[in-house]
C-alpha cells in the first residue's frame, strides 16, 4: 500500500463522485472499478469514451503516484477496443512500465471481466520538489 497513492484518492472528487472504487495500488500499480451508469452512456447506448478514458486514466493517476512526489500527465493515448453498457462493471489496471528522471510510461487496461474494453497508455512528469502535501 502506498499512502501517496491513497491520499490521492481521497482527493479525488471527480473520481470518487462517479462511483469509482480504488480496490489496490502499490508501487508503480493500482486497480479501480467503476459500474457504468445510465447517466454515462451516449446517444449510441453504449458508455461514453470519455467515462472510459476517465476511469483509466485515475488508475494511471494512483500508480504514477506510488512513489511519493506529485506526478501529473504529460500525456495519454486509448485504444477502444470493445464497448461497455449500461450497468457494466468496468476495472482498470494500471502497471508502471519505466521511469527515466522524472518521467514515466504506464499501460493501463480496462477490462469487463476477462474482456479487453480498452487500453490506455500514459506519459507522467514528477513536479520538481512537491509531494502530495505541499501541493495542496
Amino acid at each position: 500500500m502506498t499512502p501517496a497513492a491513497e491520499a490521492m484518492f481521497a482527493a479525488d472528487e471527480a473520481s470518487r463522485g462517479l462511483g469509482i472504487e480504488l480496490l489496490e495500488h502499490g508501487e508503480g500499480t493500482a486497480a479501480l472499478r467503476m459500474t457504468v451508469t445510465p447517466a454515462m452512456v451516449n446517444g449510441h447506448g453504449i458508455a461514453h469514451g470519455g467515462y472510459v478514458f476517465l476511469l483509466a486514466d485515475s488508475a494511471f493517476a494512483c500508480a504514477c503516484n506510488s512513489h511519493g512526489p506529485v506526478t501529473v500527465a504529460a500525456g495519454a493515448d486509448i485504444t477502444f477496443v470493445a464497448t461497455a453498457h449500461e450497468g457494466d462493471v468496468l476495472v482498470a489496471q494500471a502497471e508502471e512500465r519505466t521511469r527515466y528522471g522524472r518521467s514515466g510510461l504506464y499501460d493501463v487496461t480496462v477490462l469487463r471481466g476477462d474482456e479487453v474494453i480498452a487500453e490506455f497508455r500514459g506519459r507522467s512528469r514528477s513536479v520538481r520538489g512537491t509531494t502530495s502535501e505541499e501541493w495542496g
